[in-house]
This record gives structure tokens, sequence and C-alpha cells, in this order.
């Protein structure tokens, strides 16, 4: 079996708007995380235009998608070099707002040897973003195929996309990132939810150390008809339609884990409009559909953790398929 993504001349770029933060990451690298009350002495300090938002959208048009993006930015110098890096990458902004006497979202990062890393994010302008914002740019969301969401936003935003969305026909992704508590409301406007251990633990109310593969198939119970429980250099658990599989993972030598995420989840969100398609009709394709989306967001994932960076390290379509080549699921 192929495991590339369906070709331009197969199918339509897949629409996805994303709904989400947009943020300066201000990145120091270092020989370790620091432990509570430590000092440690850091080497090379660099900036680059992120945000789980950002990062996503950047990830899903390298991939061949037709990207918009909804959310917010301060009227401070970081704003205008954040748009022009997605201006850069092709996508639509004209659900951006501009917030007067707002800093743009900022996230203080230190990366260690071995590409792990510690993050804290100062919102700032992103928690602006609104339902009646969401309301004022829904013609982006009515025209998608996939709405790709994270929660670096406030929840009343989430849950407004979400609905617009699934009332448009659309396919809901969530990246339920960074971890909080999830209401139901929202947990079934959601068709697909993308989570680590610790995040599915923290939804779940379960325990952290239980097999992934029983937190994985867990997730499902909650509304989402699709689970992936990313595992990181170890790949991930796919629980889709109650079948519990292993997704592998491109061996990479990892530089920097900040974005490796969102280059998973912006990937899959192009290779989603295809599987929503065939979902809806219950195509004897689906699984396989669902099989090339999953592997091509692992391998985008990977190749994002062995470079420098979110947005300039989200790997291209073509990077993705030739790697993705021979990957199959277990």
């Amino acid at each position: 079996m192929s495991t590339s993504p369906p070709s331009a001349s197969a199918a339509s770029p897949t629409k996805v708007c994303v709904v989400g933060s947009l943020n300066m990451d201000l990145v120091v690298r270092a020989p370790r995380i620091p432990l509570p009350g430590e000092t440690v002495l850091g080497g090379g300090y660099r900036t680059f235009p992120g945000g789980k938002g950002a990062n996503q959208a950047a990830a899903a048009a390298r991939m061949g998608a037709r990207v918009s993006l909804i959310g917010c930015v301060g009227d401070d110098a970081h704003g205008p070099r954040v748009r022009q890096a997605l201006e850069q990458e092709g996508i639509d902004l004209s659900g951006l707002a501009i917030r007067p006497n707002q800093a743009t979202g900022l996230a203080l990062i230190t990366v260690a040897e071995g590409g792990e890393n510690a993050i804290v994010v100062a919102p700032g302008a992103n928690a602006d973003l609104s339902a009646e914002h969401i309301g004022l740019y829904a013609k982006l969301i009515d025209a998608c195929d996939v709405l790709l969401l994270q929660l670096e936003v406030p929840n009343q935003a989430v849950i407004a996309a979400a609905q617009r969305a699934r009332a448009a026909g659309a396919a809901v992704i969530l990246n339920a990132a960074p971890a909080r508590a999830l209401s139901a409301e929202l947990l079934k406007l959601v068709d697909v939810i993308v989570v680590n251990r610790g995040e599915a633990a923290r939804i779940l109310g379960l325990d952290p150390n239980l097999d992934p593969a029983r937190l994985a198939l867990r997730m499902p119970e909650l509304g989402p008809l699709t689970a992936i429980l990313t595992l990181g250099s170890l790949g991930g658990i796919l629980a889709h339609r109650g079948r519990p599989r292993r997704i592998p993972s491109l061996t990479v030598k990892a530089v920097d884990t900040v974005g490796a995420g969102d280059a998973f989840c912006g990937a899959l969100a192009a290779g989603w409009g295809v599987v929503h398609r065939a979902a809806q009709r219950r195509d004897a394709e689906e699984f396989a559909l669902v099989e090339q989306a999953v592997i091509a967001a692992s391998v985008a994932g990977a190749l994002a953790a062995s470079r420098q960076g979110a947005i300039p390290a989200m790997p291209t379509r073509a990077e993705v398929q030739t790697h993705a080549a021979g990957l199959t699921m277990r």
C-alpha cells in the first residue's frame, strides 16, 4: 500500500481554516532544562514567529493545503513580523485582527541538548480572541473542509468555531494542547482529537502511566470518532472507529522539538479532507486514507524535530512523501 497522501491530481487541495494563537518565540539553547530555582547558562538566542495556530497553519500550507487563519496579534513590533512570515506561506490572513495597545503573544522557550524543551507562554492579544470575532470571520470556516483548533486561545472562541464548522459540514480537528479540562460540549463537536500522553490522561482523569493504547481507546468515548495519541520518537497510537493501530515514527536526530507536534497537526489537517469525505460516505477506502494522512503527519513531525525553529522547520509535501515511502501501520 502506498503511504503517500493523495496527489493533487487525485483530489483538490484541502481547504483548512485554523483558529488559534500567534506568538513570537524567544528561543534559548541550553545544556539542559533548569530545575526549579536553578539558573543554567545558555548558549545561542534567536527569535522565530510561532504560536500553535501560526505553526499549524504554516505546516498545513507547506503540505499543499489552502489555508486561512483566524486569530489576533498586538500592535507592537512583533505583530508585523509574525504576519509577514505567514504571508510568505501563502496563508489567507483576512481573519487576523490587530489589537490596539496589546502585545503580541510571546513564548519563552528553552531548548536542551537532544531537542527537548520547556515553554512559558504569555498570551497577549491571543486572549482577546472571542466568539464575536469568530462570528465576524465565519465565512472562512464556512468555506473550509477542515477546521483545526488548539487551546492557546479562549474556550468560547474554540467552541464557537467548532459549532460553526459542524453546522457547515466541515471536519473538526482539536489538538488539545496545552492540557486543560475540556467541556462535553466541545468534545461532542470534535471529529479528531490529537493529544500526547499527559494531555490524554488529564482529559480522561486517568493515570498517565497507563498503557498509551488504553488511553487512546478511551478518548473516543468522549465524543470524537478518531483519537491520536502522540508518543514523540516512538510514534503514536491511532484509535479510529474502535480500531487501535500503532503509528510508525521516522528515525531522525532531534535538534529542536518545538513545533514538531504542530507539524504533525498541520500535516494531518492537510490530509484529512479526503478522509472526511470518505467517512461521510463510509467509503471502503476510508481506513487506507486515514493511514496515509496519519503516517504523513508522523513524518512531518519527525522532520520538524530535526530542524531549528517552528515555522522555518516545517517540511514540504514533497519531503514528507519521500520519507513516508514504505512506512506502514501495524
